[in-house]
């Protein structure tokens, strides 16, 4: 897997819409100058956004082709070194037609989203560059007041320097509270809670070294099947990245999944998975239920599961390198990079 270069002050990082649209529309827009600003004065970027990132949701959604080639552009252009994506959404599956997986791997550049960019993340897989799966524009970057220390910290630590044996602890605190995305709210602040549980290992001991994959396993049903999925051998000895959506999906769903996977003969191959921790927490116990479920039914003792991780839709959210080996210490409750996840 190719390593972009680690981002360095003063540069230039593209914004693109690759699924839903929001972020361009009247109503939402005041979320994108935050973040713009917040990424100039905070982390010294200089922000560059893709000609149709901001044309609102109706012209986004109407025309993947437009999403694809922002993508593709952002990729070719050699004066941009990192591309975040705007937030999730549901349809970015639909840009596949259009996507040149050489451009990509001939530009490696810092490619980061997560939730519905879990199919861009896949497209960089299967062009050979390691991607970033953290923060989006709108949601953390764009949040009110502040960005969480937990999320500031992971961007500047992961994307900026060398992370070899970097380890990735979690959050001493969550939040589960609601702000909703108005211009009247833009100066109430997330309640946050003390963190309880910390990692949970919900089976396996000792320490187990694999390369990442994964993103978000609402959209995985998506993917199965298409150009993007990994073939049966390419998910030999993986550590596979778990984290559900906003949907909050229920504990059956995320067993018929499971399920999949098991029948795949992924669950089997792979040594490991990292799970994220559920939004607001929902079904946290039942989803700890399912995964001793799917581990009986599959006969997979052998993995080691660790669970309760801030990635995705957690709140303070995390970053973590795909296409880097990382190291689970199951004993001590451990995650660490085995490499640096950017080049130095």
């Amino acid at each position: 897997m190719i390593k972009p270069n680690a981002l360095k002050k003063g540069d230039k990082i593209a914004i693109v819409s690759l699924s839903w649209g929001g972020l361009g529309d009247e109503k939402l827009i005041h979320k994108y100058y935050i973040a713009k600003e917040r990424l100039e004065k905070e982390f010294g970027l200089s922000v560059v956004t893709m000609p149709n990132a901001l044309k609102g949701s109706d012209f986004v959604y109407n025309h993947p082709e437009l999403r694809a080639k922002d993508l593709m552009d952002a990729f070719r252009d050699e004066s941009i070194k990192g591309i975040f994506c705007a937030i999730g959404g549901s349809d970015s599956i639909r840009l596949l037609p259009y996507i040149d997986y050489d451009v990509i791997k001939n530009n490696p550049k810092i490619f980061m989203g997560y939730s519905d960019t879990t199919v861009s993340h896949f497209m960089m897989r299967k062009a050979g560059l390691v991607s970033y799966y953290g923060p989006s524009v709108m949601c953390e970057f764009g949040e009110y007041v502040k960005m969480f220390d937990y999320t500031k910290e992971a961007v500047e630590n992961i994307l900026f320097k060398d992370t070899t044996n970097y380890e990735v602890k979690s959050s001493n605190y969550w939040s589960d509270d609601f702000v909703d995305w108005k211009e009247k709210n833009i100066n109430r602040s997330k309640k946050l809670r003390k963190e309880k549980h910390g990692y949970e290992i919900i089976n396996g001991s000792g320490v187990i070294i694999g390369e990442l994959i994964g993103g978000c396993l609402d959209v995985f049903p998506m993917i199965v099947g298409t150009e993007i999925w990994p073939k049966s051998d390419e998910w030999k000895d993986k550590i596979l990245l778990i984290e559900t959506s906003e949907e909050k999906p229920k504990p059956d769903y995320v067993l018929y999944y499971l399920r999949n996977l098991g029948a795949q003969g992924i669950l089997k191959s792979i040594k490991g998975i990292i799970v994220g921790k559920p939004q607001d927490e929902m079904y946290y116990e039942e989803y700890k239920g399912v995964f001793k479920k799917i581990i009986k039914e599959f006969d997979c003792e052998h993995l080691g599961i660790i669970y309760n991780v801030n990635i995705g839709h957690a709140s303070p959210t995390g970053l973590l390198p795909l296409g880097i080996e990382y190291q689970i210490d199951l004993d001590n409750k451990t995650i660490a990079f085995k490499e640096s996840g950017v080049s130095i």
